[in-house]
């Protein structure tokens, strides 16, 4: 298993677990995470998205996950993607 995705399968864990509480504080929020840490909330996936290329930028190991009940779709930043800065 890659790096990328140990990183991806260890956020998505410790975010379900934490999902029902999140879900009463930080509901619709975007949870930017890290080594199956929360960093920090956002109020859009894009903004999460650039604060983790910033913060992240030696290796752009992190996770952007919504703040909603049931798994969703987020199509791009659902997946960690390795990205080198132009």
């Amino acid at each position: 298993m890659s790096k990328q995705q140990e990183q991806v399968d260890r956020n998505y864990n410790a975010f379900v677990k934490r999902l029902p509480e999140l879900m009463q504080s930080h509901g619709g929020k975007f949870a930017l995470m890290r080594d199956g840490e929360i960093v920090a909330f956002f109020d859009t996936a894009r903004d999460a998205y650039v604060a983790g290329q910033e913060l992240y930028k030696q290796d752009s190991y992190f996770s952007v996950q919504e703040v909603v009940q049931g798994p969703i779709e987020l199509g791009f930043y659902s997946h960690a993607v390795f990205h080198r800065g132009i």
